[in-house]
């Protein structure tokens, strides 16, 4: 199993999740989330001041998964919210060891 995190553009949410139900995605965490990267923020325009705008928004997608899909979400992630233009966001894979549901107990992929 793998936990995948992806920091994406809050206007790729809603095409996101539903190509992740149609590969089988049952469920995510969807946080709200602020930062820059190499973009550094940007400037903006308000009643006539610039001022810096230091942390973008952005949005973290969490899930877990099993090995065998991990793969095909990774790529769905990278061609949904792919603009070519900085700040499209990042992706990261961890390992998981185990899970266990709360409710029921089970373990594993069967808790997934």
């Amino acid at each position: 199993m793998v936990k995948i995190e992806a920091i994406i553009r809050p206007s790729r949410l809603t095409s996101l999740k539903d190509e992740l139900t149609l590969l089988g995605v049952h469920g995510m965490t969807i946080l709200e989330a602020g930062g820059f990267g190499r973009q550094r923020g940007h400037k903006e325009l308000f009643r006539g001041h610039e001022y810096d705008v230091e942390l973008i928004p952005k949005l973290m997608i969490v899930l877990v998964t099993t090995d065998e899909l991990s793969a095909k979400i990774v790529k769905k992630i990278q061609e949904v919210c792919h603009t070519g233009e900085v700040g499209d966001g990042k992706i990261f894979i961890y390992p998981i060891g185990d899970v266990v549901r709360i409710r029921t107990g089970e373990q594993g992929e069967a808790a997934l």
